[in-house]
């Protein structure tokens, strides 16, 4: 198990399986990147993006999120810095980002302590992807 650790004698479960796995982050990256999409603040950014990169952006966040959550998946892109260089991303566009993941994670049913290590994985990456 990647990022297993001992606790109390027993295995630590990963956040990848405490959220369900890939098929549960599948569904939270499809759904948080067409709430996204459809967003009157964030829609800017895919607007004139085509079905094939909006298909591999999607993809490339699942794979993304599977393995910084202890999931065994490959991640080819880019660091988050230079994925987001350029876009113009403000302190506005953050915090309504940050909004719809955690009305879509509440809606899915994600745990107090899953969601709050997701936040915390997030405002990790906010210095790479914030830049004005």
């Amino acid at each position: 198990m990647t990022q297993a650790k001992r606790e109390q004698g027993t295995m630590a479960v990963s956040l990848y399986d405490r959220l369900g796995g890939y098929d549960a982050i599948a569904i939270f990256a499809a759904t948080l990147i067409d709430r996204a999409r459809a967003d009157d603040v964030l829609g800017r950014f895919w607007k004139h993006a085509g079905e094939d990169r909006q298909a591999r952006d999607q993809q490339m966040l699942v794979n993304y999120l599977v393995r910084e959550t202890g999931g065994q998946m490959y991640y080819t892109g880019r660091d988050m810095a230079l994925a987001h260089a350029g876009m113009g991303i403000t302190e506005d566009d953050w915090a309504r980002f940050i909004e719809i993941v955690t009305d879509v994670a509440g809606e899915l049913g994600v745990g107090a302590a899953e969601g709050g290590e997701v936040m915390a994985f997030l405002d990790n990456l906010k210095d790479d992807i914030v830049t004005a």
